[in-house]
């Protein structure tokens, strides 16, 4: 028996399956998402596969990427720069905070040529074209694991070393920021996406752009080296991005500078950034193959 969808005329009553165009502001289906799961893990092997295909090391750069960037973190900002740590160990703070922004950076490096990518196959056949952004934030989700189980194990033999290391609360709180983080790179890899059908030199400034956006974050230096400067701190806390890494080292080390209200506004840019991508998204994917 067919279903009858609201809004089909009568006369489709007798077909099973009814395909319509989408008009909407908001036209995403969710359901329809979640019916294609095993295609967005699919793609997240497909992502594995094509990253690491015909390379020496293969997986292994997972863990040597972030942990040759914080070798070259600690000998520059803390030896030669003597920045700040807030007392704890320089190792582990620059890991802590590039684990955190590597996850964030990849989110928006992977997902901002979402259709140009992939434009060859959604000219050929219908699926969610959403499964391809979520399946490259998963595997960016996967390699911050493997990254935190790195980050874990320095931890561990820092702390049998006599490192003055502790676990806060604000560990309960962690996969909550997590997720967050995956979001926000989520929303903002989507919004350049959409845009770059159309100004295809969005794609070489986003490199850039996240460069940029590093070192306006928390991720060399701890907040409590600006002072009291309200301006410098009032740029800082505009940052959606200061509220996670604070909290990330302020669960593991215990250092850092956390407050309700910066988390708050990091949530709720996060979820702002994650609408306003996914109503760009839904209206370029009508039209992009005129474009790409």
């Amino acid at each position: 028996m067919a279903e009858q969808h609201p809004g089909v005329p009568a006369q489709t009553e007798g077909w099973t399956t009814v395909i319509r165009p989408r008009t909407g502001w908001f036209d995403i289906d969710l359901a329809e998402l979640w019916r294609y799961r095993d295609l967005t893990l699919m793609f997240v092997k497909r992502n594995f596969t094509v990253l690491y295909k015909q390379t020496i090391l293969g997986p292994a750069w997972i863990i040597l990427n972030p942990l040759i960037t914080t070798i070259l973190f600690n000998v520059v900002f803390g030896g030669l720069a003597g920045l700040s740590t807030d007392g704890s160990p320089s190792f582990l703070f620059y890991m802590a905070g590039n684990t955190v922004w590597t996850f964030f950076a990849s989110c928006i490096n992977n997902t901002a040529n979402t259709f140009v990518a992939n434009s060859q196959v959604f000219g050929k056949v219908y699926f969610p074209r959403l499964t391809t952004p979520i399946s490259q934030a998963l595997t960016s989700l996967i390699n911050f694991f493997i990254q935190f189980v790195m980050y874990a194990l320095f931890w561990v033999g820092f702390a049998l070393t006599g490192a003055e290391l502790r676990l806060t609360p604000w560990l309960a709180a962690l996969p909550l920021v997590i997720v967050e983080v995956m979001l926000l790179g989520l929303g903002v890899g989507i919004i350049v996406s959409s845009l770059t059908t159309k100004y295809r030199d969005l794609a070489i400034a986003v490199g850039f752009g996240v460069q940029l956006w590093m070192y306006v974050s928390p991720v060399v230096y701890p907040l409590s080296t600006l002072g009291d400067s309200p301006r410098l701190r009032l740029l800082m806390q505009l940052n959606p991005m200061t509220a996670p890494i604070e909290t990330f080292r302020m669960a593991t080390l215990g250092t850092g500078t956390v407050s309700a209200g910066g988390l708050v506004y990091s949530v709720a840019f996060t979820l702002a950034a994650l609408a306003l991508g996914v109503i760009l998204f839904s209206r370029i994917e009508k039209t992009f193959m005129d474009t790409v």
